[in-house]
């Protein structure tokens, strides 16, 4: 059973490896950093996790973080990737009978079937010395957009410029 053990988290970490692109360094050319997320949509998120790393729950057009741990590799290359999966509840502000009732309960399990699961493979744009964790941003559509830079959204340096409170259109590109 330890054999199998040892086994199946030797996969796991060279698949992790592999989806961040950073199959040739060794674990001393790694720096962890927190995962944060923006939301710049109406819907809540549930859940995110890089690389299967788990981040924060963000209400709509909010923002959350302080979530350990992405590792990035000391040395960005060309072909550094990020995978990136959420949880959208497109009805956040639903209201719902009393908890613990059969009611609540009944009502709960027909929003929750509304849950959305999400997933994607984005590039991590290139970044030098400085880099502070990874910051996901979900934009309209199920697009996302990744930085890690140290300054905040918002402020001149940040290279998301996308406003916080964005509308979903009417109808999404391919």
């Amino acid at each position: 059973m330890k054999k199998k053990a040892c086994f199946i988290n030797g996969l796991i970490l060279a698949v992790a490896m592999l989806l961040s692109g950073c199959s040739q360094a060794s674990d001393d050319d790694y720096t962890s950093g927190d995962i944060g997320g923006v939301n710049h949509t109406s819907s809540a998120i549930n859940y995110v996790k890089v690389n299967g790393y788990g981040g924060p729950n963000i209400s709509p057009f909010g923002d959350g973080g302080g979530y350990c741990c992405v590792q990035l590799p000391d040395k960005w290359t060309r072909d550094l990737k990020a995978r990136v999966e959420w949880e959208t509840d497109p009805e956040p502000y639903a209201h719902l009978p009393p908890l613990g009732t059969d009611e609540y309960r009944k009502a709960y399990a027909l929003h929750k079937a509304n849950y959305r699961q999400h997933s994607t493979i984005v590039d991590i744009p290139q970044y030098g010395k400085e880099r502070c964790g990874l910051t996901v941003h979900f934009l309209p559509c199920d697009q996302v957009k990744v930085t890690t830079v140290c300054s905040g959204y918002g402020t001149p340096n940040y290279p998301i410029k996308e406003p916080l409170n964005m509308k979903e259109p009417a109808s999404c590109p391919a």
